[in-house]
């Protein structure tokens, strides 16, 4: 009997051949590399992963997609991470990686993971900011989203887009949309469009305290977003620090550039 999409899940199966073509090419796996998948589902991107690939890790959380993925595929092929991505710690890949000699690096000072996967679309906030925490093991993200979160991700200041989605994510990737995906791509067909995010680390991410400080100052920034800051993270920092960072209290959240919210983070 053929799977039947859950919406507890978020699962919407990717179809197109056409779609999952050009999404592997801007993936562009190649033997030796550690790519995980997350969401693996009926395989729609897994089997071609392996065309290219000799092996590939899958995180997924439904039993029955993970039955059929361990009948399909020998361990030796796939490794099949079985639990929930928002919990899942991807650094753990690494002690699988060491057991295989050919796999590649995986030292803490030197990215060497690869994610990818059709996200869904019910949890795809908490789980970008998830995997954020694993910025510094990331060579990049490709990732399927639903279209709205991804202009979220990659909006420029004073945009209706920009928020805290946008600077949370741009202070740690360098982020393109790369092209739409429709509905009709889909079974089920989702009620929304997609589009493709690639994500790739940027080298000098900020340290820990700083970034806690960043998402303190932006979740109160945006708050309010329609109120001028001097009402908002005048609460939380002086006038002199505002002016330090080059903030205008009389603008609005989504006026203010990443760089300068970092900027304020940094003396906070």
């Amino acid at each position: 009997m053929a799977h039947q999409a859950r919406k507890r899940f978020g699962q919407h199966f990717l179809t197109d051949d056409g779609v999952i073509s050009v999404i592997i090419k801007a993936i562009r796996p190649l033997p030796g590399e550690t790519l995980v998948e997350i969401g693996p589902g009926l395989g729609a991107l897994t089997q071609p992963l392996l065309h290219a690939l000799p092996h590939l890790h899958v995180v997924e959380i439904d039993r029955d997609v993970i039955a059929t993925l361990r009948r399909k595929y020998p361990p030796e092929q796939l490794t099949i991470h079985a639990g929930d991505a928002l919990k899942f710690d991807f650094a753990s890949i690494a002690k699988t990686v060491a057991q295989k000699a050919s796999s590649g690096v995986t030292s803490e000072d030197v990215p060497w993971l690869r994610v990818c996967g059709n996200l869904p679309y019910n949890i795809s906030t908490p789980l970008l900011f998830h995997l954020a925490n694993f910025a510094p093991l990331l060579i990049d993200g490709h990732f399927m989203l639903q279209k709205e979160v991804v202009e979220r991700m990659v909006a420029a200041p004073s945009s209706k887009a920009f928020g805290r989605l946008s600077v949370m994510l741009q202070v740690r990737f360098q982020m393109e949309s790369l092209f739409d995906v429709p509905p009709t791509a889909f079974n089920p067909p989702p009620r929304v469009d997609s589009a493709i995010v690639r994500m790739i680390p940027h080298r000098d991410c900020p340290d820990v305290p700083t970034l806690a400080r960043l998402e303190e100052l932006v979740t109160l920034a945006f708050s309010q977003r329609r109120k001028m800051l001097r009402a908002t993270l005048g609460k939380r920092c002086s006038q002199a620090a505002l002016a330090a960072a080059n903030i205008d209290t009389s603008a609005r959240a989504e006026d203010v550039p990443v760089e300068a919210y970092l900027a304020l983070a940094r003396q906070a």
